[in-house]
């Protein structure tokens, strides 16, 4: 969704494995107006980005299981720089946390992008749960029966900024926007995988639990992934956007069972890479417009795209954007990507021994002329277990980012609450 920007030239490195990496797909595709349509059963009071609404904008959810009693599980959400928001199963507000100002009323206030959690840190005062958070790299404890809401913030003072070098860089945005948190199975340490906007670059960081009960953080490695791309007819592409800007990642989720990163470069496909960031990363998959060349018009602010040359991929159209799985307990499962172009999801098998192979899609529409579905979906979030009376058999939470009604001068977003075993009977006819 349009944001302010501030841009800059940017100067890009990168190596010339990953400008060669490209991937031929299957040219069979479902007709996104041919997918299940799926409604929601709840969804949250409209955000409006502007000053009367504090210029909420809605984004990204994170689901807490409450464990003890999943009735009581919880929906973390993020506002941009209207906070944090924090909801019940009925899609009810019970907490709301301001983003932090900038340091000077002329600097830049903190942006909540993307959240996502990490269970039972070891902290100095206990195990805990907690929810992650950019663009500031920010921490909150979840505690369901704390008095005046469940969020507390643990984040260490002393953490520095995860990529600017300056407050100029972190006042014209470019800071941590895509987040993803990953427990390593063998070792028991958390960390926090975050791209920065505006570039390709995603960063490793392993969460440190200080001795006063904070948590900071420090960084492991950070991998540059391609801004432009071979073709097959020899020629390179790179997609159109604002000078100075490199197509960016936002939506990742890491797969806690093999250690799989998947990230969603927004203007170009899905990526499957170790969560540790070794290797070579593999483009899974392709939005259909890869490869199309576009020219930007200085006076529009906008491209103008040539002619489909037709390398694209057939399933999913640009933005790719929140990406989430949802895992069975035999170890197949789905991982989900928001296609924003199209208003659909698409899900891919989880097994890598498929290879991540397309098991097709669906789309979340209008239950009612009150309950509307989700159109330009930046984020989605899934959790395949009982959650209680209302959501027995899991849940998905997907952002809208066309929320109904509207009106000419005011931008409404929200949350949709998708009862799961609709999404999986989806899938699985």
């Amino acid at each position: 969704m349009p944001e302010s920007r501030n841009r800059r030239p940017h100067v890009f490195l990168m190596t010339a494995t990953l400008v060669a990496l490209a991937v031929t797909l299957p040219a069979q595709a479902q007709a996104s107006s041919d997918l299940p349509a799926l409604t929601a059963r709840a969804e949250t009071a409209a955000l409006y980005d502007d000053e009367a609404g504090g210029n909420s904008d809605a984004d990204d959810p994170a689901i807490w299981r409450n464990s003890a009693e999943p009735d009581r599980s919880l929906v973390v959400a993020t506002a941009k720089e209207g906070g944090l928001r924090v909801y019940d199963l009925d899609a009810r507000e019970i907490q709301s946390v301001p983003a932090p100002a900038g340091p000077t009323p002329d600097d830049a206030p903190g942006r909540f992008n993307n959240v996502d959690l990490v269970q039972g840190l070891k902290l100095s005062t206990g195990r805990a749960d907690l929810a992650v958070t950019s663009d500031r790299l920010r921490f909150y404890r979840i505690d369901r029966d704390r008095v005046g809401g469940p969020l507390t913030d643990v984040t260490d003072p002393a953490a520095a900024p995860v990529f600017s070098a300056d407050q100029e860089e972190i006042n014209d945005q470019r800071t941590a926007y895509g987040l993803a948190t990953w427990t390593d199975r063998a070792t028991g340490r958390s960390y926090a995988l975050v791209s920065r906007r505006e570039t390709t670059s995603v960063a490793l960081l392993e969460l440190l639990p200080t001795r006063s009960g904070t948590v900071g953080y420090r960084k492991i490695r950070t991998i540059d992934l391609p801004s432009s791309f071979r073709l097959p007819d020899g020629t390179s592409w790179s997609p159109c956007l604002e000078p100075g800007e490199l197509p960016q990642v936002e939506g990742m989720v890491v797969d806690p069972a093999n250690g799989a990163l998947y990230a969603g470069q927004e203007d170009v496909g899905i990526w499957r890479l170790n969560a540790d960031l070794s290797g070579t990363p593999r483009l899974i998959d392709k939005v259909r417009e890869y490869g199309v060349p576009g020219t930007y018009d200085e006076a529009t602010e906008e491209c103008t795209p040539g002619a489909d040359p037709g390398y694209g991929g057939t399933r999913i159209s640009a933005d790719v954007e929140g990406l989430t799985l949802i895992p069975e307990a035999d170890g197949d499962g789905y991982l989900l990507a928001s296609s924003q172009g199209d208003n659909t999801f698409a899900a891919y098998d989880r097994e890598l021994e498929d290879d991540n192979e397309y098991e097709g899609g669906f789309r979340v529409t209008a239950a009612s002329a009150t309950l509307d579905g989700s159109e330009e979906c930046d984020g989605a979030a899934a959790v395949n277990a009982p959650l209680g009376r209302r959501y027995p058999n899991g849940l998905l939470v997907v952002q809208d980012g066309d929320e109904t009604p509207q009106s000419e001068d005011r931008s409404a977003t929200g949350f949709k609450f998708v009862d799961l075993a609709d999404v999986m009977d989806a899938l699985e006819d």
